[in-house]
C-alpha cells in the first residue's frame, strides 16, 4: 500500500514588472492550484498481452484500486484482496483491464465492475471541456440519465479517454475532456486522465514504451458541495 501523488500548490507571489513607457508597476499574480497530480503511478507492469516480453509474464493484468482522498492503492491479485480491499467505499477509482487503461468508478450496484456487492455510490459523467474550465458537478439528473460505470478506449463514440491504433497498437489521450465523478461516498470529484506512458511523453511511437505508468490529474470537493474550482 503505497502513497503516489504530487499536489500542486502554486503560492501567490508578487511579480513586480517596470513597464518603460508609463513608469508603473503592476502585480503579476499566480492563482493557487488545489488540483493533485499522480505521474507515474505504477500499474500491473509485470503483466504483459503476449508471450516473449522480458521481465512480463501474460496474464490478465491486476486491478489497481485509487482513492482521491488519501492517494492509497491497493493491487488486487486474488479473491483474498478483492474481499479485503474491493468491497467498501475507501478508494473511488480502479484501473482494470488491459494495461489497466479501464478506469471504473466504484459502485457497488453496478454487475462486473470491481465494487459490486459493495457500498460505494460511484458515478461519472463526461464533460467535453479542459479540465480548469469545469468549476461546477452537474445535476443529479445528468448523473442519473448520463452516468457511466467506466472509461477506456474512444472507439468512436466519444466514451473514453484514449485513442488506440490497431495498426501501431499506441494510446494516444483524448485531450480537453474532463470527468466528474460522483465518488464512492458521494463527494464531488473531476478527473483528467493524462497519460498511460513511463514519462508522460507527449507523443509515443515506440510499442515497447515502459507501460502502464499512469499519469493523472483530479480534485476531489471534500464539502458537499458541487463546487470544482481547484484555482
Amino acid at each position: 500500500m503505497k502513497k503516489y501523488f504530487w499536489k500542486i500548490s502554486l503560492p501567490f507571489a508578487a511579480a513586480w514588472l517596470l513597464v518603460a513607457c508609463s513608469g508603473k508597476n503592476e502585480d503579476a499574480v499566480q492563482p493557487a492550484d488545489n488540483a493533485i497530480t499522480i505521474r507515474d503511478l505504477p500499474a500491473d507492469t509485470a503483466a504483459s498481452m503476449g508471450e516473449g516480453v522480458d521481465g512480463k509474464t501474460k496474464r490478465p493484468f491486476y486491478t489497481i484500486t485509487f482513492s482521491f482522498r488519501t492517494q492509497q492503492t491497493h493491487v488486487i491479485r486474488n479473491a483474498a484482496d478483492s474481499a479485503a480491499y474491493l468491497k467498501n467505499a475507501d478508494w473511488d477509482i480502479a484501473f482494470s483491464k488491459e494495461y489497466n487503461s479501464f478506469v471504473v468508478i466504484n459502485n457497488g450496484k453496478v454487475a462486473g465492475t470491481p465494487g459490486y456487492g459493495g457500498p460505494g455510490t460511484g458515478n461519472l459523467v463526461i464533460v467535453d471541456q479542459p479540465f480548469d474550465n469545469v468549476t461546477t458537478a452537474p445535476a443529479d439528473e445528468v448523473f442519473e440519465q448520463q452516468g457511466i460505470a467506466g472509461v477506456g478506449w474512444d472507439n468512436g463514440n466519444g466514451y473514453g479517454w484514449f485513442f488506440y491504433s490497431l495498426n501501431n497498437h499506441i494510446c494516444v489521450p483524448v485531450r480537453n475532456r474532463t470527468f466528474v465523478i460522483k465518488t464512492a461516498k458521494g463527494q464531488f470529484a473531476k478527473l483528467e486522465l493524462l497519460n498511460i506512458y513511463k514519462g508522460n511523453p507527449p507523443v509515443v511511437t515506440d510499442l515497447f514504451w515502459p507501460a502502464p505508468y499512469l499519469t493523472f490529474r483530479y480534485y476531489e470537493q471534500t464539502d458537499g458541495s458541487r463546487n470544482l474550482k481547484n484555482k
